[in-house]
């Protein structure tokens, strides 16, 4: 499948699109009914006419935010029209909800005259509490802002401008401190006089750079007082007296490079005749005014930062549009002004000095993340953007006279922000960048499956694992190109051909003689069973991990792997677990695979192997061991094994935080807790959940993904030597690379 048929089958499989309308008060009854529309809704319409700002208190309008657009300018698309830039609207939705919980609606209108989007988006005031623009083609956009935030009394905010110049101011203030230059001294040089970089100039002014000492380029050249051609009234505010009339000319001795133009801008010639340690930000995407190894290889003193991810100092727009935004509607703010912008740029600034904490590290696969010219700007998944910028935009808006509604209690804030992210999100992120920080050997057995293939082109996209496919290579090679694929480089091998399948068999027989498998069946096993083959790869040290089973019965996935790769020393049996990832939380179900009727030895040794892949995914395990008493109140042989087994936890464990016996329910309720068993060592904080038996395991985790709603990433087999896991048969694409990034995150540990 090629990118474009990728791209196309993301966007409308299942539910079309990206976004959908979710209702938050129960309509379930003829009474929700009567509450939710006629009679009872007549009550909050009274009192909003009484009073329009309770519409904030009765309405979603306090957490809605319109995406705006026309289509001219979308992307690198240009203009395309408001009907197809849709999806990139929706797109910009997803990012307000994934980054900062705010809801969007995508507003696309159908006109091109600047006057009628006015208009149109000041009629749309009493439903939005806040406008994006986005995707507006310059000079108009510029007007239409202006004008907007004349007459609304809402945040009106075109992101394409100030999102892409308070990021990189942020990163700007933190490259002056760190080679130690004035900034009402530095030169400094912008490229491409669109709406990111008029925004740029005027925000780098703003802080304290003289206007004398910006000068702006465009395709024609230095934009200079006095130049007719190509010029319209917010270039003319830039203009500058001066001889210089190219970009060339205006880079001698600069300071600061911004570009946001077109990739190759900068030439290494210019870039050398910059004054002593330039600060260079190449922002054309995707390709840079100047990449940093072509920048690094002409100027050892250069710090750059570019639009990209695969370089340090990224300047992403989604570190600043969702939490600027949060800032603002949680204060019913009535606009975004610079106060509120500058107090983005210093609190970006200020959060890239900060220690990162060992989270945001693994996240990022360990690195050595250090203020200092590699680390200028916060990473764009770092969870502390949101807890940083948004109370700085929030005071800002205070201390501004913006905010209608001024926050009393800000470390109270900050904890309901907190509670926002959700550990889902974070844990989540953090999987797949770890995984994709030191990709490992991934054999799968089924190579020749469509799911697998189609699995693997993200994987190699991503960078999140090192496939190696199982099969007859013909074969695979016919459903790749058959898939519309690219899958070159994806090492293939069948077993039946392979050089060294010898070697293997020897292993195997030697490994097995003495339990039933002669040198003929050990032959047989390793030229025609795949998932011997994959297992003795790992084994042997020829792949990292083995994952399997989309086409199989559980039993023969993991029989091959236990025969050959085998459980960890000092263990009763493997284990299985499911780490299941509901709208709000992350927690871990076990055993819920393998051991149907465990011993209180077993079901510790679950407990324990559970807290430890919990622990893996940066979640502090808190235990519950399952049963349908509480504490002794129901003596019985299954609560009386649960009740043992709790025992031995502590007693092989005796830091873990673990109790039991204890109902489910219990294990999930402070206030209960808290009433009628203050002294448990779990105050209703469970996020590791031992079940008795496989049979209610099994079930338990079932039901919670099918009614539940919650996502399952598993079954993650814990206990053995290398790292096997298995997939199920029903999985779907996203399931095997979920697993795919579970099984490379395992072979890195």
């Amino acid at each position: 499948m090629s990118k474009r048929e990728e791209a196309l089958k993301y966007h409308s499989s299942g539910r079309k699109g990206k976004i959908e309308v979710i209702t938050t008060k129960p309509c379930a009854t003829s009474r929700d009914l009567s509450l939710a529309y006629s009679p009872g809704v007549a009550e909050p319409c009274l009192e909003i006419a009484k009073n329009q700002n309770d519409a904030y208190e009765y309405t979603a309008k306090g957490n809605l935010v319109a995406v705006v657009s026309n289509g001219t300018a979308v992307l690198g698309l240009g203009d395309i029209g408001a009907l197809a830039g849709k999806p990139v609207m929706e797109g910009k939705g997803v990012l307000f909800k994934s980054f900062a919980d705010i809801d969007v609606f995508d507003i696309e209108v159908d006109t091109k005259d600047p006057d009628e989007l006015i208009r149109t988006v000041k009629l749309l005031e009493p439903t939005f509490g806040g406008i994006n623009l986005e995707d507006i083609k310059g000079p108009e956009c510029f007007y239409i802002e202006e004008k907007l935030k004349e007459m609304m009394n809402i945040p009106v905010f075109h992101d394409d401008q100030h999102g892409t110049a308070i990021i990189a101011a942020a990163g700007m203030l933190n490259a002056l401190e760190i080679i130690g230059k004035n900034i009402e001294d530095v030169k400094m040089v912008v490229n491409g006089a669109g709406a990111a970089g008029i925004a740029c100039a005027n925000l780098a002014i703003n802080l304290g750079i003289r206007k004398e000492n910006v000068i702006m380029c465009d395709s024609k050249g230095v934009i200079y007082k006095g130049r007719a051609e190509g010029m319209n009234p917010y270039k003319e505010r830039l203009a500058v007296e001066t001889d210089i009339r190219t970009l060339e000319e205006a880079m001698v001795g600069a300071d600061i490079f911004f570009g946001v133009s077109v990739k190759g801008a900068l030439t290494p010639e210019m870039l050398k005749s910059m004054a002593k340690d330039p600060i260079v930000f190449a922002m054309a995407n995707p390709d840079p005014e100047i990449t940093p190894p072509e920048a690094k290889a002409v100027r050892d003193d250069v710090i750059i930062g570019t639009g990209r991810s695969d370089y340090p100092n990224q300047v992403n727009n989604v570190l600043c549009f969702p939490f600027l935004f949060r800032g603002a509607l949680d204060t019913h703010a009535s606009a975004i002004n610079e106060e509120m912008k500058m107090a983005a740029v210093k609190a970006l600034a200020n959060l890239a000095k900060l220690d990162v904490p060992d989270s945001v590290r693994r996240a990022y696969g360990g690195e050595d993340i250090k203020f200092g010219r590699e680390y200028l700007i916060p990473k764009p998944f770092d969870p502390r953007v949101l807890l940083h910028v948004a109370p700085a935009v929030a005071r800002a808006a205070m201390d501004s006279g913006v905010a209608r509604r001024p926050i009393k209690d800000m470390d109270r804030y900050i904890e309901g922000l907190e509670a926002r992210q959700g550990r889902a999100k974070q844990v989540m992120r953090n999987l797949i960048n770890k995984a994709k920080a030191n990709p490992k050997r991934l054999v799968f057995p089924e190579g020749d499956d469509e799911r697998i293939l189609r699995a693997c082109q993200i994987l190699v996209d991503e960078g999140i694992a090192k496939p190696i496919l199982l099969g007859e290579e013909e074969e695979i090679r016919a459903r790749i190109n058959d898939l519309k694929l690219d899958l070159n480089g994806v090492t293939i091998i069948d077993p039946g051909t392979y050089d060294d399948r010898g070697r293997f068999i020897d292993t195997l027989f030697e490994m097995r003689q003495r339990k039933g498998i002669t040198r003929a069946e050990a032959k047989r096993l390793i030229k025609k069973n795949r998932n011997y083959f994959g297992a003795m790869m790992v084994h042997l040290g020829e792949a990292d991990a083995v994952l399997s089973g989309i086409d199989h019965h559980y039993p023969e996935t993991i029989r091959p792997a236990l025969e050959i790769i085998g459980k960890k020393e000092g263990l009763s049996k493997v284990h299985g677990a499911y780490m299941m990832v509901t709208k709000k939380d992350v927690v871990f179900f076990a055993d819920t695979t393998v051991t149907i009727e465990p011993t209180p030895e077993e079901l510790a040794e679950t407990a324990i192997l559970t807290a430890e892949v919990a622990r893996q995914f940066d979640i502090d395990p808190k235990v519950a061991m399952l049963s349908f008493s509480n504490f002794g109140s129901a003596e019985h042989p299954l609560t009386l094994k649960v009740k043992k087994a709790t025992a031995l936890v502590k007693e092989w464990a005796p830091e873990l935080t673990v109790d039991g016996e204890i109902q489910a329910n219990v294990a999930l309720d402070p206030e209960l807790v808290e009433v009628q068993y203050p002294f448990s060592h779990l105050k209703g904080d469970a996020n590791v959940f031992i079940f008795p038996d496989l049979q209610s395991g099994n079930i338990s985790y079932k039901l919670l993904h099918k009614l539940g709603g919650a996502e399952q990433i598993g079954p993650i087999l814990m206990g053995m030597k290398k790292p096997v896991h298995v997939l199920q048969r029903g999985d779907a694409v996203a399931d095997i690379v979920n697993m795919a990034a579970v099984a490379v995150v395992d072979a890195q540990g």
